[in-house]
């Protein structure tokens, strides 16, 4: 071989180019997405895209481009954004990196054309898919020169012409209010003249800020309440630069049904993007630095849905232990005699007696609710503290019984007989621990027994077996040395305050 210099010319097929475009956006709606972010990479305060059936077209009044602009718009790969990451009027951090957008426009289009316009230059270009790879090795697309209209100003329009697919107006919205920073200042997005607007959930709002390193982790996380559960676009998403990058549940997979209840989104402009924007660099050290901030995070997000979930199942369970102790005092007041704390005859009309188990009658016209909200009951020592406080002389209040075992989830209401009563405690107390239990006048009701959790799913018959629980301390109360009589007792009352209360 001689040893004369030589040349070798390189060169890239023009329909690899396209099907590079087309792998870097293997959705054709990207398309319409990446159109919008170039126009709010140029500074557009405005976009309108008009979606009808034959074509999509994207219109901004951004910055324009001149003939140098146009050159860099169809360089392939240029790194221009690279150079220049943050745009000029509005300091923008920019969006698009590699520029082959345009390319891969024609795996949606035959053709799309460009007309923009910058101070005192205009033009128009035509890329014509068919023309473009009959030409050979020719790269060269037509440009035809316009007159600047003022009345327009500055800005550009992409039309997309001779669609392969129908594009439907409310998919393009979507993945607009997704792909799109349109939470920005001074940027709007019209699709077919209505505009784009954020997706906000409602429910309990956790906010997201982390600082790292590398950058600041920030945004939202909702949980949702119940009837908006859904499995309709689940997770959290992550965003870099406004722009949805992907949807992850993180440890919410495991979570089951609770995981229908979160959304929300994590903004990290910070962390390295594939080559199709499609994921992250997962070897990277800031995506790991990124993993751990979000583990606290989902962290804290589970701790406020126990918090929730407890609340909302309270709620529930203070209704049921309500209507049963209603019950459990329309038998009581049927069988005065079954009463553990004695019987005594009913007093006169407005008047009460000492140990009456009918409904406390006040002086007013209205008759208080027996059931009452449970107040927080002091401990021994603090009884005895108040007690050597007020002093011999003054009279002593009754002391209230002490809630010795009380979880901060407990549910306790207060039934009264008279100037008597019981203490009802629903608690957990293990799946292990007894089915319920009396501690003086303080009934303890097992949640966590397996018979409770049962019956507790359906309303009545949660309520009814916390009335058979009830009933059936009671009755112990009475005569704890006969549990025969006690069961007896129990089924009496428990027959009378379920019956119809007409009867």
């Amino acid at each position: 071989m001689s040893n004369q210099a030589s040349h070798l010319t390189i060169t890239v097929d023009k329909s690899h180019i396209l099907t590079l475009g087309e792998r870097l956006y293997e959705q054709s709606i990207e398309l319409i997405r990446e159109l919008v972010n170039n126009a709010y990479d140029a500074d557009a305060t405005r976009v309108d895209v008009t979606v009808s059936g034959n074509e999509i077209v994207v219109s901004d009044d951004g910055e324009g481009m001149d003939m140098e602009g146009l050159k860099q718009y169809f360089n392939v790969g240029s790194d221009e954004k690279l150079l220049h990451p943050v745009s000029p009027r509005f300091g923008r951090d920019r969006i698009g990196q590699f520029g082959i957008g345009k390319f891969a426009s024609l795996a949606a289009a035959s053709r799309f054309e460009i007309t923009t316009q910058k101070r005192n230059f205009a033009a128009r270009v035509v890329f014509d898919k068919a023309r473009w790879l009959a030409e050979g090795d020719s790269w060269v697309i037509p440009l035809t020169g316009l007159q600047p209209d003022p009345n327009r100003g500055d800005g550009t329009t992409v039309r997309l012409v001779d669609l392969k697919r129908v594009f439907k107006p409310e998919d393009v919205t979507q993945r607009i209010a997704e792909g799109v920073p349109i939470r920005a200042e001074n940027f709007f997005v019209y699709v077919n003249r209505y505009r784009v607007t954020p997706r906000r959930w409602s429910g309990n709002r956790i906010p997201v800020m982390e600082g790292t390193k590398y950058g600041i982790i920030h945004g939202e996380i909702v949980i949702l309440p119940a009837y908006r559960a859904s499995k309709e676009n689940m997770g959290i998403e992550l965003k870099v630069k406004g722009v949805t990058v992907r949807r992850e549940f993180f440890d919410m997979a495991s979570w089951g049904k609770a995981a229908t209840r979160i959304r929300g989104e994590i903004h990290a402009d910070f962390l390295p993007l594939t080559s199709d924007r499609s994921g992250f660099i997962e070897d990277s050290p800031e995506y790991r630095t990124f993993l751990k901030s979000v583990e606290r995070i989902i962290v804290e997000v589970r701790r406020a849905y126990n918090q929730l979930a407890s609340e909302r199942e309270n709620r529930r369970v203070s209704r049921a232990l309500k209507e049963a102790l209603q019950r459990v005092h329309q038998a009581l007041s049927l069988n005065p005699e079954l009463s553990p704390f004695g019987v005594v005859p009913f007093s006169a009309k407005g008047r009460q007696g000492a140990g009456e188990t009918a409904v406390e009658v006040g002086t007013g016209k209205e008759e208080p609710d027996p059931i009452k909200e449970e107040e927080e009951i002091p401990s021994d020592s603090d009884h005895e503290d108040a007690t050597a406080a007020a002093g011999d002389e003054k009279p002593q209040k009754e002391s209230k019984p002490s809630l010795r075992i009380a979880t901060p989830n407990a549910v306790v209401k207060r039934l009264k007989f008279g100037d008597a009563g019981v203490t009802c405690c629903l608690d957990h107390l293990g799946e292990d621990g007894p089915e319920c239990m009396t501690e003086g006048t303080i009934i303890y009701i097992n949640r966590d027994h397996p018979l409770y959790k049962r019956e507790s799913k359906k309303r009545e018959a949660h309520i009814l077996n916390i009335a058979r629980l009830i009933t059936q301390e009671i009755s112990l109360m009475k005569d704890p040395a006969n549990p025969r009589d006690a069961y007896n007792r129990q089924s009496k009352l428990l027959r009378d305050a379920f019956m119809k209360r007409d009867d």
